[in-house]
């Protein structure tokens, strides 16, 4: 096998330069663990940016996806299956709501769907505008990009097709002056992921449900990085006590394959017709099968415990360089005194940790939801000394 520098190389030659070139090649996986293409071993506490929910080679992901693709591994939308049916079937019962489900490949795609939905609701109500938070982000697809309230990759890329508005994420006073009845619909996240884990004031979310309830529009939750787990509850609005019109998933739901979702509840949930939308990849059997397996064998309880210790032991630590720590569950960021998150990425790497510089002054740590008692441990163990190197 090559080794990394070489692969490195291989890579900067043959693919596009949009994600530049990423400082490590990954070989294998197995629990918490990865191993790189020179054989270094590395604890993930990026997981597949919240996605590796059940680690990497989880026996039961591995026995699912692999009879599921010895059985059928594709039949596009023309046919059903039963494993779609179990899925949506499931994701309903846990939800506790009625609603409508669609499948697709990715959470930009589920948003994607969320934006139709929301278009055709407000074109036949007569609605003309969006809202949407100032830092979201819901996707790089040309729609989910008019909702997301990112400048640096947003702007390069406009005129958008439909007019959005944005406001200051956590402001109700803000959200409410900006939505009217001739708002379509709210699109927010339970906590802002990319701009930095940033969790809402309380109340905020039941206000934007408060907020939509009086005028007619649509209230969306983005809950691509938040939900199947990820902040100890099935899906992160369930903690704030409101149900949205709208709900997407992706990232988590998988274990590592890919798949998203959108799901309407009530009138939402049946705003399409025959035609309006479809994926061919969308509801695939194999990657059903995986997000079956998924939510077989999470286990909240842990999550939450885990979580706690954590974001405990990290607080406990007295460095200059850290200023706190945000989030929840077993998502949460380091908030740095200085810009300098590329400098603790890459001195956890040395030190044997998968980190990641989310923003200029704050690090993500998103671990499969499996991450045991001792790696936590071994992680906060080794921080201070992570921090003061990136500090030199």
């Amino acid at each position: 096998m090559s080794n990394n520098n070489d692969i490195r190389h291989r890579f900067e030659q043959a693919f596009m330069p949009n994600y530049g070139v990423p400082p490590v090649a990954l070989a294998r996986g197995e629990g918490t663990r990865v191993w790189d293409v020179d054989g270094r071993q590395y604890l993930d506490f990026v997981g597949g940016i919240a996605v590796s929910s059940l680690g990497h080679a989880h026996p039961a992901l591995v026995e699912a996806v692999s009879r599921q693709v010895a059985t059928i591994a594709h039949t596009s939308n023309l046919f059903l299956h039963e494993p779609e049916v179990l899925l949506a079937e499931r994701l309903l019962g846990l939800l506790g709501a009625p609603g409508r489900v669609f499948l697709a490949n990715s959470g930009t795609e589920a948003n994607e769907a969320a934006y139709k939905l929301a278009l055709k609701y407000g074109r036949r109500e007569g609605r003309g505008y969006f809202v949407a938070a100032e830092n979201g982000f819901h996707g790089r697809t040309i729609g989910a990009l008019s909702l997301t309230g990112k400048q640096s990759i947003r702007d390069q890329f406009g005129p958008f097709p439909v007019d959005v508005r944005f406001v200051p994420y956590g402001d109700a006073s803000a959200l409410k002056e900006a939505v009217s009845g001739d708002c379509i619909a709210v699109f927010l996240e339970p906590t802002q992921g990319e701009a930095g884990v940033v969790p809402p004031p309380d109340g905020y979310l039941v206000a934007a449900r408060e907020i939509c309830d009086a005028t007619g529009a649509l209230l969306v939750a983005d809950e691509i990085q938040s939900a199947i787990g990820r902040t100890g509850h099935w899906f992160a609005h369930q903690a704030d006590g409101f149900l949205p019109d709208i709900l997407t998933l992706a990232k988590g739901l998988g274990g590592g394959l890919p798949i998203g979702a959108c799901i309407g509840f009530g009138e939402a949930g049946t705003l399409f017709d025959k035609g309006d939308h479809g994926s061919t990849f969308g509801g695939n059997p194999v990657a059903c099968a995986a997000a079956l397996a998924v939510l077989d064998h999470l286990d909240l309880d842990h999550v939450k415990a885990a979580g706690a210790r954590l974001r405990s032991g990290l607080e406990a630590i007295d460095h200059p360089l850290l200023k706190g720590v945000r989030g929840r569950g077993l998502w949460l960021a380091t908030v740095l005194s200085e810009p300098r998150s590329a400098e603790v990425q890459r001195a956890a790497a040395a030190a044997g940790f998968l980190v990641n510089a989310l923003q200029p002054d704050a690090v993500r740590l998103a671990p499969p939801l499996v991450v045991t008692d001792g790696e936590i441990d071994a992680l906060v163990a080794a921080f201070p000394a992570i921090l003061t190197e990136a500090a030199q």
